[in-house]
């Protein structure tokens, strides 16, 4: 495209901020707290939004037995379609569902308050901003091809529902259901950074089994508790020597495990014949994942064996493999690092990230796919699932300019 139909469609994008605000706080503004998981309501609003702007809108709904089964209550996937013409299709992904807030927020984590240029909320940056960046893109686009300028290809918006349990009933549901078949694919991401790859990552719930007995002779008990602390150690001991292995991929570092819930015991009186915890391990997408595993299950296993009585069990909760970069997702990285140099005043480089994001569900179909959006230069600055996530308004505006004017160029 000329720098004349850019400066066009930043100047569509712009004239329709105030919308593009309004339409993120109605989203921030119905709870997406994952678990428990109810976001049907939030798909049927944010459907409904989506249809006054004038977009046709898909409604899926995973069906009911996979979603308990995933210990969720409720998910419906949407899917926007907007063909320009004979060309290429282009997917544009973000999901609504979030953590729970917690405590020891400052202004209500529900009602998308505005102060100092910025709008805070639950999802509000991670990654309900999106939702708002892609659809006024390709608002903006469709009134560009109004006046008459020629688009070639379909853009896709895909808003899902799972990305916080994995991302199987999101994106990998669409895909497996054969509903979207893109050729490339923009996943929500950050305003000042192209993602080209990020961590995997393996969730493990470890179950310490021993034998109840009262606290006044523990002597004929089995203490769980005591174990699971003894396994613990043992996994935060190997994982000290996990900054010794580096990734070869910027942004990313060494892999990283976290202790993240545990739970057990009966009473302060009673020796506690069972406890739970549940782990993360951050896995640098050089690692073998069924390597990782098999080693933290006989790390564990062996542990757990050091305690007489004592047996163990370990389920696999989540394995979500690492992104890494497939041929054609290049394409992407130009589009976007053109407009958004430009657009941004800064140098904006592709580079990986320690999380780990649905975009995988993509790349694993076969699909080229990177992550760009309204997102905030970091996790930290955002406070993305700490109290206070927010979002710097005017980086939602540019951000969307960006991926506006990327999917211009290659629509061209």
């Amino acid at each position: 495209m000329s720098s004349a139909d850019c400066s066009r469609i930043e100047a569509l994008v712009a004239a329709a901020q105030p919308r593009a605000v309004e339409f993120l706080r109605e989203l921030v503004r119905v709870p997406t707290d994952t678990p428990p998981g109810n976001n049907a309501p939030h798909a049927g609003r944010a459907a409904a939004l989506l249809e006054a702007m004038g977009f046709e809108v898909e409604r899926h709904a995973v069906p009911q037995a996979a979603v308990s089964a995933h210990g969720l209550v409720s998910v419906t996937n949407l899917i926007v379609r907007h063909r320009f013409g004979d060309g290429p299709v282009f997917a544009l992904n973000a999901h609504g569902d979030v953590v729970p807030p917690g405590d020891g927020w400052t202004r209500p984590p529900y009602a998308g308050e505005i102060a100092d240029g910025r709008m805070f909320g639950r999802g509000v940056a991670v990654s309900k901003s999106d939702f708002a960046t892609y659809a006024f893109a390709l608002d903006a686009l469709k009134k560009f091809a109004a006046e008459g300028r020629e688009l070639r290809g379909t853009v896709e918006l895909h808003f899902t529902y799972d990305e916080e349990m994995g991302g199987e009933l999101g994106p990998g549901w669409l895909i497996a259901s054969k509903l979207t078949e893109p050729d490339f694919v923009i996943c929500a991401g950050f305003s000042y950074a192209i993602v080209v790859a990020h961590n995997g990552s393996l969730h493990l719930e470890v179950t310490v089994l021993g034998r109840a007995a009262h606290a006044a002779i523990p002597g004929t008990g089995v203490d769980a508790l005591k174990a699971a602390a003894g396994v613990m150690q043992d996994i935060y001991a190997e994982a000290a020597g996990y900054a010794k292995r580096r990734s070869a991929v910027p942004g990313i570092t060494s892999p990283t495990l976290n202790i993240g819930r545990i739970e057990g015991g009966i009473n302060t009186n009673v020796v506690p014949d069972r406890v739970t915890f549940k782990l993360d391990r951050r896995m640098i997408p050089e690692e073998d994942p069924a390597e990782v595993e098999a080693g933290l299950r006989s790390l564990i296993e062996q542990s757990a064996g050091k305690y007489p009585g004592v047996k163990v069990e370990i389920r696999r909760l989540l394995l979500a493999r690492a992104l890494k970069p497939l041929p054609g997702h290049e394409k992407l990285v130009a589009a976007l690092q053109n407009h958004a140099n430009r657009i941004m005043g800064e140098t904006v480089s592709p580079t990986g990230t320690p999380l780990y994001t649905d975009a995988r569900l993509y790349a694993e179909a076969g699909v080229p796919v990177v992550l760009y959006g309204a997102g905030p230069r970091s996790i930290e600055e955002a406070n993305a699932k700490r109290p206070d996530e927010n979002l710097l308004l005017d980086d939602l505006r540019k951000a969307t300019a960006v991926v506006a004017c990327a999917l211009g160029d290659l629509l061209s």
